[in-house]
């Protein structure tokens, strides 16, 4: 990765760029680029036009006509692409258009946990806005610790160190290479070959009895709703938080849940405009690994969020509302 490099691969190590410098280090780092016209659909800017209360005919059409000629024609843009109808009961762009994000977050077989995000933005929003998206610990954000496991008393194994009982192969085995070759140099005395024996021994049983005492513990999640809301709470790393800082530390379901679930703090932050402006609306899907085992985890406070998974069993799975149909 180059965020681990010295300079982040010419980022200086900064957490997120925008704009044209963002655009030029993507340039340089390889990423296929493309012009700002291959974003343009018809179907979009018909979307941009309802939201503004314009009609597809009138005095103004020529702003549509005109965006074709430009952009559709010499982008390939699909002159053919279906048109959602008004009237059509199956589409409600007022539902759907605000909140067009897709979240993926990913557990691979070696423990690598990774989340990334994308949206269509909000529509018609103000020249200017950033949301929770592009924003760390807003829409997105994935990390892993080391905690404590209480309650062990891990086994310590302390070998004798007699000299009767240490073969060449037992020296060796140990990396003693002093008590090794002691065998042969009078030089090198029993009582250094002995120190040098239980220095590594301690040394190694001290490793272990660290790695008993601690177990790792990975999250990930991406949000999806009112991006402002998420942004205003940090609301994926302060589902993190809960879990991680909690005593005892709090399962990161019910951490999601506390934030994006029913009366959770995105809904409470929306105070007496709940339900009326669309504030305080989204839900979080996420993995949460804890040594070896991993859970997948979802909440929402909305009707429904669509989501899919691969269980245990390799079964593909997908869901919409609270409950499995």
């Amino acid at each position: 990765m180059r965020g681990e490099e010295e300079d982040g691969g010419g980022a200086y190590g900064h957490q997120e760029i925008s704009g044209t410098e963002a655009e030029g280090l993507a340039e340089r780092w390889g990423l296929e680029m493309c012009e700002e016209r291959e974003h343009w659909t018809r179907r979009r800017w018909e979307e941009h036009r309802r939201g503004l209360g314009k009609g597809k005919k009138g005095e103004d059409s020529w702003a549509c006509e005109g965006r074709v000629e430009l952009f559709g024609d010499e982008a390939g843009g699909n002159e053919e692409e279906p048109r959602f109808r008004d009237d059509d009961p199956s589409w409600d762009g007022s539902e759907y258009l605000p909140q067009g994000t897709v979240g993926a977050v990913v557990l691979d077989r070696f423990g690598t946990i990774c989340v990334a995000t994308s949206t269509g933005g909000l529509t018609n929003k103000l020249p200017g806005r950033i949301g929770d998206t592009p924003t760390l610990g807003a829409g997105f954000w994935a990390e892993e610790w080391e905690e404590d496991v209480k309650g062990r008393e891990p086994m310590l194994y302390k070998p004798p160190f007699g000299r009767a009982t240490q073969t060449p192969l037992d020296l060796l085995s140990r990396g003693n290479i002093t008590g090794l070759l002691s065998d042969c140099l009078p030089s090198l005395s029993v009582d250094e070959t002995q120190n040098d024996t239980a220095a590594v021994c301690e040394d190694t049983a001290a490793a272990a009895y660290k790695r008993n005492l601690t177990s790792r513990h990975a999250v990930a999640m991406s949000g999806t709703g009112n991006g402002d809301s998420f942004l205003r709470l940090s609301a994926v790393r302060t589902a993190a938080a809960i879990s991680r800082f909690s005593s005892p530390n709090v399962p990161l379901a019910e951490a999601v849940r506390r934030i994006a679930g029913p009366e959770g703090a995105l809904q409470e932050s929306a105070s007496d405009r709940w339900g009326k402006t669309g504030e305080g609306e989204g839900g979080i899907i996420g993995i949460e690994l804890v040594h070896d085992k991993s859970d997948i985890v979802w909440s929402f406070n909305c009707g429904g969020m669509f989501r899919a998974w691969v269980d245990d069993d390799g079964r593909e799975r997908c869901m919409v509302f609270k409950e499995e149909y």
